[in-house]
């Protein structure tokens, strides 16, 4: 169907009125054609709003940061951290070189003192010893044509480079109880890309030569987005008079102890810490759920999920924050070279590559998380929000144009922000300006 084939055809299923397909079919910076290749079924565009974040200054340079987000305060929480950390230093961050993870799943065969099969391996605890050494032997096969491997997964890519491999025996522990697997995985050097195509395919590319190999069955062959060997780092320092004071300072430390001990304190901290990271993800084109899974993986990497941030005082009395998590981003490929408004925020930020762009990610993250623990171990979180969300409460209550600023402002001042709250100030002025 056709763009207008499919409006028509929604309009009819869910009894949408023509004010509801036109707001469907405005696509905005994106040509209809461009978004049908990016999805099946498309209609139409999702927008969000776009801020800049400012006052950023990462490894000595500036950045006015984009960020796609509906949430009111994480633009200005993060650009008023940014400030502080400014004043400290910045932030000094570094990212790893961009290796992807693929993995191939190889169930070996079973042989036991009656039969061989060439069947996928069933479970039989009586035979381990056998079953060990098959899976020894494959191994040492795997191995021992290494080379080979890597040879036939760099035949799939000009740009991507597959670095080592590695092999590692697992036996599964849900209820099929299906014994030992073997996952062949390689270690590939996407560059400034992503990563997730490339390495789909070299996986696929070597699955048959692995198989012949071993005489083993291939299931899964696919990347893995908890990227473990593409880590960012980045650190700050806020100092403590501009926090306010060791009072504040010390309140935040336990804040952080929760954050890491609680997991239900843990989860919210990380939350907060993804607000930041996840609206830069998307207003770069990048891949925020890939970024999502690696990071609360990482977080519960010791058997106990934790805060993705750590915060100390150091010897100078003031607060230090740091954040370490895996980060697989890219600046060329995907929508990247497609979408015109992940384009220009690529130019805004002046990126050069996808280690800088993680870096960039990273700090919005602890940046974010700084801003909310700071208010949290203060005033709480509420105030700096709902003078932040008043403007939305307007519109929400009917406000337009001048009104919504108006409404706002007297909701803020009353401290009284809600939607009830800003009717009846709207129908006072509407009643002001009859009179006029």
């Amino acid at each position: 169907m056709s763009q207008d084939e499919r409006l028509n055809h929604i309009k009819t299923k869910a009894d949408l009125s023509n004010e509801e397909i036109e707001l469907l079919r405005n696509t905005g910076a994106l040509k209809f054609n461009t978004i049908n290749g990016m999805v099946e079924n498309a209609i139409g565009i999702f927008p969000l709003p776009i801020g800049i974040a400012t006052n950023f200054v990462i490894n000595s340079k500036e950045y006015l940061i984009p960020m796609a987000i509906e949430e009111p305060s994480v633009i200005a929480a993060a650009s008023n951290a940014a400030k502080i950390a400014s004043k400290g230093g910045g932030f000094i961050a570094h990212a790893d070189d961009s290796i992807m993870i693929g993995q191939v799943q190889l169930i070996p065969t079973v042989t036991t003192t009656a039969s061989r099969s060439s069947s996928l391996m069933t479970t039989n605890t009586n035979h381990n010893s056998s079953n060990k050494s098959e899976i020894d032997n494959i191994t040492n096969l795997i191995y021992n044509n290494r080379n080979k491997i890597i040879s036939l997964a760099n035949t799939k890519s000009n740009f991507a480079k597959c670095i080592d491999i590695k092999i590692k025996h697992v036996i599964d522990e849900s209820i099929n109880n299906l014994g030992q697997m073997i996952i062949v995985e390689i270690l590939v050097d996407t560059k400034d890309a992503m990563g997730a195509n490339v390495v789909n395919t070299m996986c696929e590319a070597i699955a048959p030569e692995i198989e012949s190999l071993t005489s083993g069955k291939v299931i899964l062959k696919i990347l893995s987005n908890y990227a473990t060997e593409r880590l960012v780092r980045c650190k700050a320092i806020f100092p403590r008079d501009l926090i306010g004071g060791e009072d504040i300072l010390k309140r935040i430390l336990f804040a952080y102890a929760m954050a890491y001990t609680d997991v239900h304190r843990a989860v919210t901290h990380n939350k907060g810490i993804m607000n930041g990271m996840d609206s830069v993800a998307t207003a770069t084109g990048q891949d925020f759920r890939a970024i999502e899974a690696g990071c609360h993986a990482y977080a519960c990497r010791d058997g106990h999920y934790r805060a993705l941030t750590k915060w100390y005082q150091d010897s100078n009395g003031d607060l230090v924050g740091e954040i370490e998590v895996p980060m697989a981003v890219g600046t060329v490929g995907g929508i990247t070279n497609s979408h015109p408004v992940v384009k220009t925020c690529l130019k805004l930020m002046n990126v050069s590559n996808a280690k800088e762009l993680a870096t960039i990610i990273a700090a919005s993250g602890l940046a974010q998380n700084f801003s909310a623990i700071r208010a949290l171990s203060d005033e709480g979180i509420q105030k700096g929000h709902m003078k932040l969300h008043s403007k939305n409460i307007a519109i929400i209550a009917g406000a337009t144009e001048e009104k919504i600023e108006l409404v706002s402002r007297k909701m803020v001042e009353e401290k009284n922000v809600s939607v009830s709250r800003a009717r009846e100030i709207l129908e006072t002025l509407n009643k002001t300006s009859n009179h006029c």
